[in-house]
This record gives structure tokens, sequence and C-alpha cells, in this order.
């Protein structure tokens, strides 16, 4: 059965697009048929940190009847399916987002997990992108104005009857300025499923429209969201196999006498 995932914040600059577009390559590298939608048709900026910018077709021609939702999937960096909202100020005057739920019902379909990448706040596209999604992953940051603005995106969001899968901390510190996991917590009666660090090689793959998870994997950040992924579908995070542990001369010795006293 497909899942239906949006990945929304409270207010914007939480890195919420950021997460989105690795995340959906991560689940990709697992094995599942992953397609993201940029449902922020006003500030659409998923296509540049794919470096998919450009692309003739986009949601906002699907949302003014002009195309096809088919015709607007591409297939993104690492494998990943995506359908770009697009930047046109013109496409933007003629979308209309209330035909969103409609169209992702021909997606849904053909994939494991389709992920909408939703505007923040809680403006009618962003309660429309809330709405068409059976669960609620809630990316904040760790500081007391991005949590109570999620609080309130959490609360709708169940109103609506989608469940909260879980909430992501991105941009932490680690400076001992930022809210700690158990006060996330306890406010936003959630659990936290994910915790992102400050990691300056998510800047430099933005800078340069390519995923963290691709250009540096193994990133303290990349590896954070590989691991969200995993918890996610229910898998266990990648453990280190143990090094075999070799025997000492000693023993050797000693085992070669038990052997002759035999």
């Amino acid at each position: 059965m497909s899942r239906t995932i949006t990945v929304a914040s409270g207010k914007g600059g939480t890195g919420k697009t950021t997460i989105a577009a690795n995340l959906g390559i991560a689940l990709t590298q697992l094995g599942y048929d992953v397609a993201i939608v940029d449902a922020d048709i006003t500030m659409a900026n998923l296509e540049l940190i794919l470096g998919m910018e450009g692309l003739p077709i986009t949601l906002q021609n699907v949302l003014a009847g002009e195309a096809k939702i088919e015709e607007a999937i591409y297939v993104g960096p690492g494998g990943v399916k995506v359908v770009p909202a697009g930047v046109s100020l013109e496409g933007l005057r003629k979308a209309n987002p209330e035909k969103l739920e409609e169209i992702l019902s021909r997606i849904i379909g053909g994939t494991d997990i389709l992920i909408l990448d939703a505007p923040a706040g809680l403006e009618r596209s962003a309660v429309i992108a809330l709405a068409a999604a059976q669960e609620l992953l809630l990316v904040v940051n760790p500081e007391i104005a991005s949590i109570t603005d999620g609080l309130k995106t959490k609360i709708v969001a169940e109103r609506l009857g989608t469940k909260t899968l879980g909430v992501v901390i991105n941009r932490i510190t680690g400076w001992g300025i930022d809210m700690a996991k158990s006060e996330i917590e306890a406010i936003l009666e959630a659990k936290v499923i994910g915790t992102i660090p400050e990691d300056p090689e998510v800047r430099k793959a933005a800078a340069f429209g390519k995923p963290v998870v691709l250009s540096a994997p193994n990133s303290p950040a990349a590896i954070a969201i590989k691991d969200l992924a995993m918890a996610i579908v229910g898998k266990r995070k990648t453990e280190p196999i143990p090094a075999e542990k070799k025997e000492s001369a000693i023993a050797k010795m000693l085992k070669v006498f038990r052997r002759r006293k035999k």
C-alpha cells in the first residue's frame, strides 16, 4: 500500500525542502519507488535544490489544466521521481491549488511513497497539502519560535485527519543554546524520529544544486537523513561490523601445547 507523507513546518527557513529532497533520495536508495511533489507553488525551490530548474512542464501547468500530471513527473538525482512546482508568475496566476488532492490521487498508485513538500505556514495551499496526505513529518529548528509555529501546524493537520508520523529537529548546533529533544517532544506531544546537525556540506550542496546525500554521503547531515529514512520504513540503523579479534601469539602457542599433550 502506498504512503503519502507531507513534510511541513510552521515557519519558513527550517530546512524543510532540503529534508524532503534528501529524504526522498535516501528512501529511493533503500529500494523504494518514491516521488516528491513540490506543493509550494508560490515559493517553489525544490527544483533548485535538486538542480532541476527550467523544466518545461510543472505542477503549475497541471493545476492550470494545461497538462497532465504524468507529463510533469521527471526522474531526478538518485532515481527519485520529482514533480516540480514551477516558478513562473504567470503560471502561478492560472494555477488552482484546490485541484492538488485530485491530481495526487493519480500518482499514488504508481509509487511506494509519495512525499509532499508543503508550503510553510497555514495558508490555503499549505492546508490543502496537509489534508492531502496520510502522514505528517513535522520539521522544526531547536528554538521556541519554530516549535510554537510547528505546534499550530500539527494541530491543524490532526484536525484534518492527518496522522503525525514524527518530528525532525533540523540544524542542531550543539552550542548549548538548542532546546532539548525531551522539551520539544513535551511541547509538541509527538516523538522526535530524526535529528539533523548543522552541517556546512548542506549549504555547499544547495549552492551547487546537488543533494547532500549524494554530494557528501558521509557528512553528518547526510548520515542523519539516511537514518531518518530507515526509521520511517522501520529499518534499523546499519550497525558497524565488529572487527575480528586477532589471536595473540601466546594464545596460539598454548593451543599448540594442548594439542601435543593430547
